[in-house]
């Protein structure tokens, strides 16, 4: 299959030049506004989550041959039409999953410190899990955290052992995470799973943290229980109608970040390179181009801690050297009352300041620290012992 000429890439997914510039020309442009001149030209588009890929886009790109999202949601492609036209697809599973539990751990310590609690104390709930919820449970489970884990698809294809319904989660846990897909149709839908019911079925001090699909939670539900008891902890990174979202659930929440879960660097870069190889392999041609060679060096590579940290105290330093969600929160409110909240939504995004996963840091401990060794670890830092 002969190579394609001319690229479309989403102006903010990074090393597109080095990596799909084998394949010909690559043109960014900002992912909401593809012009109908670019598309009626396009052979292949490089997509994030922004851009909404169904019949309609097709309709005026003729010619295009090959479909890629840098994301692991696939639910803005209609992958039906693209199959039908002999359109070739790929995502980029797992990407930026280890960045969304490093800003979900992220969260959770911080509404830990700021409810006077640690997380050790209060019963996990996680609602979806795949890539991100997987790796979160593992994660909390060697922190030594009570998780219950929801996922009915998995539950049904693999076995009920170790899965529970999600009224058993609202009903015994007292921190909920969403982490599910967000499905419109059928068995599993999961289009507002979190309705009015469910939503005032909480229980009072639960926090709520949704880094899946903001379609999943019914905001106008939230808004009417926080409204009417306010007795909920949020901590909200995705939301409906991104990204002009409703200003009044915004700013009821306790945590609001526009949509940056899993933008580490890191997690950007794999996304890129995945899609890279998928398309490669496609137009049948060798991905030449190593991820390694795409990844910088961490602007902070190591932290040495010695005696007079509890393991907690510890966590929550190394945790927010490496990412603290607050600085999100603030910089969504400054664009937000700079630009208005929908540009000032993506401003922040295409803005977004360098991120690194926590995986990225080594840990030196003296000998004084060296207890603190198995909370790291299992946080998901490397350590090492002097």
């Amino acid at each position: 299959m002969p190579a394609p000429r001319r690229i479309i890439v989403d102006a903010n997914i990074p090393a597109a030049e080095a990596c799909f510039g084998e394949l010909g020309e690559v043109r960014r442009l900002p992912g909401r506004q593809l012009p109908p001149e670019a598309l009626a030209e396009a052979e292949v588009l490089i997509t994030r989550s922004i851009t909404r890929v169904d019949r309609a886009l097709l309709d005026q790109a003729p010619r295009l041959r090959f479909v890629g999202t840098c994301t692991i949601g696939t639910d803005h492609i209609d992958r039906q039409a693209l199959a039908e036209r002999g359109i070739g697809f790929s995502s980029a599973p797992g990407c930026n999953a280890e960045a969304v539990v490093d800003h979900v751990l992220g969260a959770l310590t911080w509404a830990a410190e700021r409810e006077g609690q640690e997380l050790e104390e209060r019963r996990v709930g996680i609602v979806g899990v795949g890539q991100v919820g997987g790796r979160l449970a593992a994660r909390l489970a060697a922190l030594g955290i009570e998780t219950l884990c929801c996922d009915p698809p998995r539950a049904e294809a693999e076995g009920s052992e170790g899965f529970h319904d999600l009224e058993t989660l609202i009903e015994r846990c007292d921190v909920l995470c969403l982490h599910t897909p967000l499905v419109r149709g059928g068995s599993h839908a999961t289009h507002h799973l979190l309705d009015a019911r469910r939503l005032a079925a909480l229980r009072p001090g639960t926090w709520l943290l949704n880094a899946g699909r903001g379609d999943c939670l019914d905001g106008e539900a939230l808004k009417a229980r926080l409204a009417a008891r306010g007795d909920l902890l949020t901590l909200l990174d995705v939301w409906e109608n991104e990204p002009a979202i409703d200003e009044v659930l915004w700013r009821a929440a306790d945590l609001a970040t526009p949509h940056v879960a899993g933008y580490s660097l890191d997690g950007k870069l794999r996304g890129t390179h995945q899609v890279y190889g998928a398309a490669m392999h496609h137009f049948g041609l060798p991905a030449r181009r190593k991820l390694a060679s795409l990844l910088p060096s961490p602007a902070l590579p190591r932290l040495t801690l010695d005696a007079g940290l509890s393991p907690w105290d510890a966590l929550r330093l190394c945790i927010r050297a490496c990412h603290d969600p607050r600085r999100d929160a603030l910089g969504l409110a400054r664009f937000a009352r700079e630009r208005g909240m929908a540009r000032g939504f993506d401003g922040y995004r295409a803005a977004y300041p360098l991120r690194r996963e926590f995986a990225t840091l080594t840990v030196e401990l003296r000998e004084g620290a060296a207890d603190l060794a198995p909370w790291l670890e299992g946080a998901g830092f490397r350590v090492e012992h002097r």
